[in-house]
């Protein structure tokens, strides 16, 4: 299939798991920098050069968020659907291996031994810390996935997927919003607009909290917590869409937050891909992306196998 025959569905959904990865692996170098750094390097928009790599990463390569996406939407395929042990298996089989980054609480969920319906859960008992933004930063494959079934449908699928590493109701309806707006965009309208609507499927317990970081009058300055936690993370992704006029622009501004640049970032590029598409998504940016899945022999995804996938999850049989 060539662009030029690509519903505009399809070509959404293409930007929203390939913006996502983008937006990862641009960010990447910038984790918990200062705001402004990305522009500071790179005052010209489409001056060229910025998949600049650094701490660690190289040059176009997606981290953890845009791995652990890939290992849910490859669940989904070959699962025929929403198979939580086997996307906990492959979660496990990833962490064991040593990616070069995984968040500690992750980490500790996977690595601990616990069966796949309670590890999470035991893991907060414990700690009652899980509001981070883990679950968050991997839902583009499964938002493109579960978008054709509805509203109820995928904000659930997302709370369960998110479930599965974070015993933390917030970061369940942190996911589910996004899975929601996602939908709402592939579907051709504007998920700023749906903001009311998603809000009142939010889980009481959570609304207002969620009502206050998506006020169009938000600001992430106003944040109460770094931006690494769920509830900040979601709302600076939304005030870059809502700010800017393009993919671009939005990916820059998340990044240029300082932070947690990466996952702000892939968040944003996720939303703002279902917005305007793929064709939006920079060339020069997605020709070096690369996303390696540790555990899983050499493979290392390219953007045409992630356009692949999306494509895929996509379709409204798959």
């Amino acid at each position: 299939m060539t662009e030029s025959d690509r519903p505009l569905r399809v070509e959404r959904a293409l930007g929203a798991v390939i913006g996502s990865a983008v937006g990862d692996a641009l960010g990447a170098p910038f984790e918990f920098g200062p705001e402004g750094a990305f522009s500071a390097r790179f005052p010209k928009p489409g001056q060229g050069g910025e998949m600049c790599g650094g701490g660690g990463w190289d040059p176009g390569e997606a981290t953890d968020d845009t791995q652990m996406a890939v290992l849910v939407g490859e669940s989904l395929l070959q699962c025929g659907g929403l198979e939580l042990p086997d996307v906990f298996e492959r979660f496990r089989r990833w962490a064991a291996a040593g990616p070069k980054d995984i968040g500690l609480q992750t980490e500790a969920v996977l690595s601990g031994g616990d069966p796949w319906d309670r590890a999470a859960a035991l893991h907060f008992q414990v700690s009652q810390r899980a509001a981070g933004n883990g679950a968050l930063m991997r839902a583009a494959t499964s938002a493109v996935h579960f978008a054709p079934r509805g509203r109820e449908v995928t904000m659930d699928a997302a709370r369960r997927l998110a479930a599965l590493t974070h015993g933390d109701r917030a970061a369940w309806e942190g996911t589910a919003v996004f899975h929601e707006l996602v939908r709402v965009a592939l579907t051709g309208g504007d998920p700023l607009t749906a903001l009311p609507d998603t809000l009142r499927s939010v889980h009481p317990d959570h609304r207002d909290r969620y009502a206050t970081v998506l006020a169009p009058d938000w600001h992430p300055d106003l944040a109460t917590e770094f931006n690494g936690a769920v509830w900040p993370c979601l709302g600076s992704a939304v005030w870059a869409l809502r700010t800017t006029s393009s993919y671009e622009d939005a990916v820059r501004a998340a990044i240029d937050l300082g932070g947690d640049t990466d996952t702000v970032a892939a968040v944003t590029g996720g939303l703002a891909g279902a917005v305007y598409g793929i064709a939006a998504v920079p060339k020069r940016w997605a020709a070096v992306l690369h996303v390696p899945l540790p555990g899983f022999g050499d493979r290392v995804l390219r953007v045409g196998d992630l356009a692949g996938l999306a494509e895929r999850l996509s379709a409204p049989s798959s």
